[in-house]
């Protein structure tokens, strides 16, 4: 039901409106509406309670299993955000000095630090807003390394093609052309079709390693040195580095950029558009490109870096100093693992990865790379199912929200067809795992014995299957009573 359908003239809570009106007189007069605006007239116990239900009836990391493969739907720890929350750290301005702000700055200085550690790089930024951010900073300063080197011929970036879609976008953004490469059988990156890809023209290599594909890149080395003989730069996609955490490091692997999903990694807030945060780290030919504000320590005093300290930065790419807020959940969570609780991390993705592989296999179902070890994700193939029954992963994906399941992300990587990409994370127990594996062994053999059940799910939830394309098209999440459009002024 719409609150507009609960409404009743003269029903309403004043507890929120200011008292007499205050404020308004101060309006000018052609400012002012000549009409009410058309606002459900509810109780505030009828808005609360119409806006917990309709909470109840979303899934959520905090209701349901998410085993959104590539994203990560994993526990925001709620210490972290009570951290984050504190008043000294609400109560400061962005735009104060940094002389009244320094166990903010202090924080911030110790997050960049562990970045640095954790990835490998020489120096860390903070500034970019989200991962796709990140990306964009990360093309961004290797184009202004080439530019510096007067090297204009160098107009592609390479992207394999298992990886995010931001990849090449963000490439596009900065000016360049994308060449794609391909995956071999195994899931790696073709070795061969990468070398033949390099040239004069190669500005770099956009890599995600382990892979959206699950699999951790066996030819790195090959790659760091098939990239950067022919004088190009290696940009690492931080997406998955939660797989590798505290066991092996960007850096090492020769990458010269790298971005950092906070959201994923380090657990901060994630979906419904934001907040997000997207550090960069550079090695020691990007340092002085990193974008600004960048938290530097002079003796026992911590300040931000500028333009007048850095003068070939790439530049600004927010406000301030971008989600404040989401960094210090990061540095939070940071602190509450220590070394030992982020090698855990990787040791626990993986472990939940591989198991939960192994038993929907048991259970029969079609691994896309059986032949390989899950780093903290692996995919599924229904393309036989699909063939045999009729049965899409997108129909899977549908009848798993009957069963109490949010679905994985199911068409991604592309190259891999009728997929589900299926990551646990390391903060779910066993008994969440056998559970999903029931689920899943369920619509299994619902979908083998009576295929219909499953292609017209969910049946349990209060919407059916939405045409999602006409809603994409022609989205409308306006609400007016019949005729009201030509009262409204």
């Amino acid at each position: 039901m719409l609150i507009f359908e609960q409404s009743r003239a003269g029903r309403r809570s004043a507890a929120q409106a200011p008292a007499g009106g205050h404020g308004v007189a101060a309006i000018p007069a052609r400012d002012l509406r000549l009409t009410p605006p058309l606002l459900p007239q509810v109780s505030e116990l009828d808005a609360v309670r119409h806006y917990t239900r309709l909470s109840q009836r979303n899934f959520s990391i905090d209701t349901h299993f998410y085993p959104l493969g590539s994203c990560t739907m994993k526990y925001n720890p709620r210490g972290a955000n009570a951290a984050a929350m504190l008043p000294q750290f609400l109560s400061r301005h962005p735009a104060a000095p940094d002389n009244t702000g320094q166990g903010f700055l202090a924080c911030l200085f110790e997050l960049q630090e562990m970045l640095k550690d954790i990835t490998g790089m020489a120096a860390v930024s903070l500034a970019p807003m989200a991962g796709a951010q990140g990306e964009f900073a990360g093309i961004a300063m290797i184009r202004a390394y080439h530019d510096a080197r007067r090297d204009a011929a160098r107009t592609e970036i390479l992207v394999p093609d298992a990886a995010h879609g931001t990849n090449p976008a963000s490439a596009i953004m900065c000016g360049y052309r994308v060449r794609e490469v391909a995956t071999d059988d195994d899931g790696n990156v073709d070795v061969a079709a990468l070398a033949a890809a390099v040239g004069p023209q190669t500005a770099g290599l956009m890599l995600t390693n382990p892979s959206t594909l699950g699999v951790f890149e066996r030819h790195i080395v090959d790659i760091e040195r098939i990239v950067h003989g022919a004088g190009g730069l290696l940009y690492y996609d931080g997406a998955n580095l939660n797989a590798i955490l505290g066991k092996a490091k960007p850096g090492d692997m020769g990458f010269d950029a790298i971005h950092i999903n906070l959201h994923k990694t380090f657990s901060t807030p994630h979906g419904g558009g934001g907040p997000g945060a997207g550090p960069v780290g550079v090695s020691e030919r990007l340092r002085q490109y990193l974008p600004l504000p960048v938290v530097a320590q002079d003796n026992a005093e911590y300040r931000l870096l500028a333009e007048q300290d850095c003068p070939l930065s790439i530049g600004r790419l927010a406000a301030h100093l971008g989600n404040a807020g989401v960094l210090l959940r990061a540095y939070a969570y940071a602190r509450m693992l220590g070394d030992t609780g982020m090698r855990r991390v990787a040791d626990f993705a993986a472990l939940n990865a591989n198991y939960l592989m192994a038993e929907l296999r048991k259970a029969g179902f079609e691994l896309a790379y059986p032949q390989r070890r899950a780093s903290h994700e692996f995919i599924v193939t229904l393309q036989r199912l699909k063939e045999r029954t009729g049965v899409t992963a997108m129909d899977f994906a549908k009848r798993l929200l009957d069963k109490g399941f949010h679905a994985p992300t199911t068409y991604f990587p592309l190259l891999v067809p009728e997929c589900l990409l299926i990551e646990p994370t390391e903060t779910e127990s066993k008994q969440t795992l056998d559970a999903f594996v029931a689920a899943m062994k369920t619509i299994l053999d619902e979908a083998r014995a009576t295929p219909e059940l499953v292609k017209s799910a969910p049946h349990e939830l209060p919407l059916r299957r939405l045409d999602e394309v006409r809603a994409a098209r022609q989205l409308d999440l306006a609400w007016q009573p019949a005729g009201a459009a030509d009262q409204i002024r």
